[in-house]
Formats: structure tokens, sequence, C-alpha cells
């Protein structure tokens, strides 16, 4: 045994490089049970991103269906999801390259296009997928040549397998999860209005077989997901009537009844189709997952009204779905990558069907996070607390000199509806394994933690979440946290991405002296800007989460760090890519501006080619170490010289 080495925190040596954040890296997205085979997608950054569609056949043996360059990706409301569905065999899927919907066959490799070239470039996109006899439902996206997102328009059609297109629901402002019913007629989807988002009020309208439509539940006030028929046409979904998303349903000519609340929510927010946080068994059984103080349980439902937690090692589950006896899902845990996982519902293993990639990293390299809860401003909606994942600096080499406190480093998901998840992301072991504290903040507005949780960031964003993120650093700074977490007050920095890089933003402006050094990853500068030119999902978002727009552009100003930059002196780092539709690069290099005018300490990496999110190994890999480098300059700790980073250049 050898004793650790004492370096100072931010310069430990660790095998967790950016080269292994994105080394055989996979976002494993959408899965699909198809008889007996084992469907799901992956995104590869070492493919440039793009999305393959993977098949695992009952002996075992995978397959990917799609060849490079075909990229089943889907552009609708910007984010996605829902790209792609299979059924006896048959795959249909949205191309990104231009929108359309192609078919492969079964035994077929080709994919033949089965909706004509739009006018306008990839101008008319389908998500959403599901199937419907020899055809797909989906949610058509289609845009004009104003280029306007109050001129895009959002359908529901069928798609038939000779291109055939009939539009089944038009006129409201959104609609997704077009399902439809055991008896083939009936149908049912999800529908909401400007200026709601789909957590705010979504209502669930079922068509009967005489045409005639009902809306079921959802509407203001209440939020549905996730519709799903049952073998016997009982219709299932969650709702948020009680606070939390619960399980509801609604029998044959009955009333809709509750099912089963689990105190939390088992649903998330709707940014992407195709998410299932629940599945029927062909037994009468329901198979879901629910969080609870920061982490995920997967349980099954009896029909006597019992609930059986699972016994697995992971705390996060999505893309639920049935398979006979079994659940599957992707599934992750502190100490493991996201993974396919099969577990038996009676006793039966856990079985990996496509395992998460071989790290060569000891387990005890990994920080184990802690969930906590602390005070915050109460502010009008009087939720006076907030929660956070905390990460210990982990290295069994390395430790600090006597006395040292760690750097910490606090994360702003974006949304601001996310959620911190207790799964193994190398992009946080990167920094704890260097010698960081990190502290992924759940702030107000963060779904996991019910509707009135959420919503105590109508009207208050760019307070309530500063007043959070603060709260959440000085916790950790003063003592008052959990044992063994203390951190440095005087080196505790802020990022984000997205929304969370606009609160990285404005707590830098308006929170000066918390923290010494921020980054922020196509972040919001300026509210205005964004409320005025972005896609048609968020064009009216901002008026719950700031005020009603252009009414409210007073309150814009005042809250768009942008306006305020001659209170920052904070050092600051920003990433952004140059084709992002969501936040458009002016509002990076406006800020830019700024700090160049002033002479803050700042450095800015703009990415060709990128959009709302970075998906190139090469541009990932930059994004971290130039974060790294920044930091180690404005902080004052040496980069360790084995992994030859080369530094980002600082301007002051």
């Amino acid at each position: 045994m050898t004793s650790p080495r004492i370096l100072p925190s931010g310069s430990w040596p660790t095998p967790i490089t950016s080269e292994l954040v994105v080394r055989a890296a996979a976002r494993l997205g959408e899965v699909v049970v198809d008889g007996d085979d084992v469907w799901w997608a992956e995104g590869r950054p070492s493919e440039g991103g793009r999305t393959v569609l993977v098949r695992r056949s009952p002996d075992g043996t995978t397959a990917d269906l799609l060849a490079a360059p075909w990229n089943a990706r889907t552009r609708v409301h910007e984010y996605g999801g829902g790209a792609w569905t299979v059924a006896a065999g048959t795959v249909w899927f949205t191309s990104y390259a231009d929108q359309r919907l192609y078919r492969v066959a079964p035994g077929s490799a080709e994919p033949v296009a089965v909706t004509p070239e739009p006018a306008i470039a990839a101008g008319v996109r389908f998500a959403d997928l599901s199937a419907d006899g020899d055809g797909v439902l989906a949610v058509r996206e289609t845009h004009s040549s104003s280029g306007a997102s109050a001129d895009v328009v959002h359908e529901v059609v069928r798609v038939g397998a000779d291109g055939a297109v009939d539009v089944l629901v038009s006129g409201s402002d959104f609609v997704s999860d077009p399902r439809r019913a055991p008896d083939g007629v009936t149908l049912c989807w999800l529908q909401w209005q400007h200026p709601d988002m789909p957590w705010d009020a979504a209502g669930l309208v079922v068509r009967a077989a005489d045409g005639t439509d009902h809306v079921l539940a959802g509407g203001s006030g209440e939020s549905v997901v996730q519709p799903v028929w049952g073998a016997d046409g009982t219709l299932w979904f969650l709702a948020d009537r009680t606070d939390v998303w619960a399980l509801y349903r609604r029998r044959p000519h009955g009333e809709v009844e509750l099912v089963f609340d689990a105190g939390s929510d088992i649903a998330g927010p709707q940014w992407v189709f195709g998410q299932s946080r629940f599945d029927l068994t062909g037994d009468g059984r329901v198979v879901l997952a629910y969080g609870r103080d920061g982490a995920d349980r997967l349980a099954v439902l009896e029909p006597d009204g019992t609930v059986r937690e699972l016994p697995t090692e992971q705390t996060s589950f999505g893309q639920v779905r049935a398979a006979g006896d079994a659940v599957v899902c992707v599934a992750g845990g502190p100490a493991s990558e996201p993974v396919v996982l099969r577990v038996g519902l009676d006793g039966g293993r856990a079985d990996v069907l496509r395992p998460a990639r071989e790290l060569g990293v000891d387990p005890a390299w990994f920080s184990r996070p802690v969930h906590v809860t602390f005070p915050t401003e109460p502010g009008p909606s009087g939720v006076a607390e907030a929660h956070a994942l905390v990460y210990p600096p982990t290295n069994p080499e390395v430790s600090a000199p006597d006395g040292e406190l760690p750097p910490l480093l606090v994360l702003v998901h974006g949304g601001p509806t996310a959620a911190a998840r207790s799964v193994l992301d190398l992009g946080v072991q990167y920094w704890t394994s260097r010698g960081f504290a990190v502290a992924d903040v759940d702030y107000r507005g963060s779904t996991g933690y019910g509707r009135r949780y959420r919503e105590a960031l109508k009207g208050q964003w760019g307070i309530a979440d500063l007043d959070d993120v603060v709260a959440c650093a000085r916790y950790l700074s003063s003592g008052d946290g959990p044992a063994g977490l203390r951190v440095d007050p005087a080196r505790m920095a802020i990022r984000g991405g997205s929304a969370g890089g606009y609160t990285t933003l404005a707590a830098l402006t308006f929170r000066p002296g918390v923290f010494a050094a921020g980054a922020s990853h196509y972040g919001v500068a300026d509210l205005a800007a964004l409320a005025a030119d972005t896609h048609s999902f968020e064009s009216r978002y901002l008026d719950g989460l700031i005020a009603p727009w252009p009414a409210g552009a007073d309150v814009y100003a005042e809250r768009s760090p942008i306006h305020s930059t001659d209170a920052l002196d904070t050092p600051l780092a920003v990433f952004q890519g140059d084709e992002d539709e969501v936040v458009p690069p002016a509002q990076a290099e406006m800020m830019v501006a700024a700090l160049r005018a002033k002479g803050v300490p700042h450095a800015y990496v703009l990415f060709a080619g990128e959009q709302h999110g970075f998906r190139k190994a090469e541009n990932i890999r930059t994004a971290l170490d130039g974060e790294l480098s920044f930091y180690a300059q404005v902080l004052g700790f040496p980069l360790p010289a084995e992994e030859g980073i080369i530094p980002v250049t600082v301007v002051r």
C-alpha cells in the first residue's frame, strides 16, 4: 500500500479524461419491444452524433439497422423524440437530413422514402410515430415560407405504406401521443394551446367510433402525459391533478379513477416525444418507475393495487416497456452508465441487453451522490426549500493538502423543468476525480417534486432559481451541509447549458461575489431576444416563466444579464453552436462583446455545425477541457501535464 499523493484540488491526475468521456459513448434513446425482438436507439458522438437503430434478437445477437450516413432523428419541436417505431419487423423512421419518413421492410437494410421531398428543405417533419395497421400515426410539423414560428402547423396524421397522408387532428397549437385503441377505430391524443407548455396544461382527447371528440382529462391547471390503451379498451394515463403526476385509468363507459399516487412524480416534462414511464403487461399488471429522494424506483402494480419494487442496482429508469413476464427499460445508477435492462417481474434475474461501455476504470474512482434538501428564500410561492445531488471529490490515488477545502462546481440543469439524475455521468466524474465537489441542483421549477414545486418558478425565472443556486453554494460552504461536504467559499464556480446557462449568467450578474467563475453553454443572455426569436414550441414559454411578451418587456430587460453587465466582474467561459435555433449564437456574442468591453477575463468558443447541445465527440472534448483550463487559469491550479490539454485562450 502506498500513501496517496498530495496535490492541490483541481489538478489531480485522473483516468476520467475528456477522451474517455466520449470514447465509444452512446446516448440511449427510445426502446421498442417487437415480438421477441428488442430495439433501441443509440446517439453516437463518435459518428458525428447520428442516431442508429439497434435490434437484439432472442439469441442475444445485435445488429445495427441504419448504416452511415442515415440518422434517425426528428426536429419536431426542435428537441425531437419518437423519430422511429417498429411493428412486425417493419421499421419506420424520420431521417434527420430531410425530415421525410422512410420505411424498412423486414429482411431489408435499405430505407425507402415514403413521404415526398418538401417544398421547403426539412420543412415537413414527423415525430411520435406509432404503428397503425400497415401505416403509422404521427405528429406532423409543417413550416411555411415565412419562417415565422407563428405560422408553424402541428397536426396528427396517418401515413400509409403507399405514402398516402390523412389529416386526423388539426386546429390545436400542439398535439402529441396519437394512439389507436384496440378496436382499430377509436383514437386518443394530447393537445395544448399557447401560452401553455405540455406540463402546464395538456388535455387528453378521445375520438369515438362515431367521430365525436371528448376531452377525458387535463386542460387548464392539469397536465396529462402518456396515454396507453389496454387490451380491454381501458385508457391509462398520467395526470398531475393531485399535485404529482399519478396513474389514472378510464374503463370503457366508466369514470376516470386514480389508480396509484406515489407521492412524487411518475412522469417527467414532455420536452421530447416517445417517453415512457409505465406500461401494461398482458396479464393485467402495470410496470412503472417513479422518483423519490433523488432516485427512481422500478416497480410492479398488481391488479389488487399492491405495489412491489423490483430489486435492481440502478437508480434511474426510462423507456419502461412490458415484455412478456419482464420489463425492459433504460437504466443507470451511481456506478453504472445507462444500459438496456430486462428485469423479470416474478423474481427473475436482471439481464443487461445492451451493456454500458467498458471504461476500464475501477469503481473506486466514482463519486456517489448524496441527496440534500436545503433552505432557500420562500418568495411568493411559499416554497422555502430546494434540493440537490451533491458529489464529493473522489480520487483513490490523490488527496488535497491538509486544511484545503475543495472547490465547488454548481451544475444548473436546463429546461428549467429538468431534474438531477442519480446515474453515472462521466461528465460529472471528470470534475470530482480532479478534486472538485459538484452540486447538481434541483432548483424550484424542476420536475420530480410535484406541480407546486414546479410552478414555484412561474413568473420567478431569474429570481427563485438564483436564490436556490446561491443558497446551495452557501449551504455547502458554511458547514451546515452533510458531514464531509464542506467546500471553499472562495473557489465556487457555476455552469449550465440552455436554461441552465441563463441561470449561470444571471447568477454572475445579479448575485455578484458568490461565485468566482462560471461557464455558459448555449445559455440565454437576452430574454427579450429569446422571446422574439425562437422556435414554435417555446415561442410563448417565457410568458409563464417571466411575463407575457411584449407587454412585460420591462421585466424581460430587468432580468436579462446583457442589460446589467456593469455588475458583471466574474470570469466567464462561453461555449456556443453556430447552428443553434433555440438560443441563436447572437445571444452568446452579445455577452462576449460586453465582457470584452469591460475587460472581464473570458473565453469564447464557437462550434461550427453544432446546434442546441453538442453532439460531435471532438466538440464535447473541446468544451470540457476548455472549461477545466479556464478554471485552472482563473482559480489558480495547474493542469495535469499528462493529459496534454491545450489551454483555452482567456481574453483579459
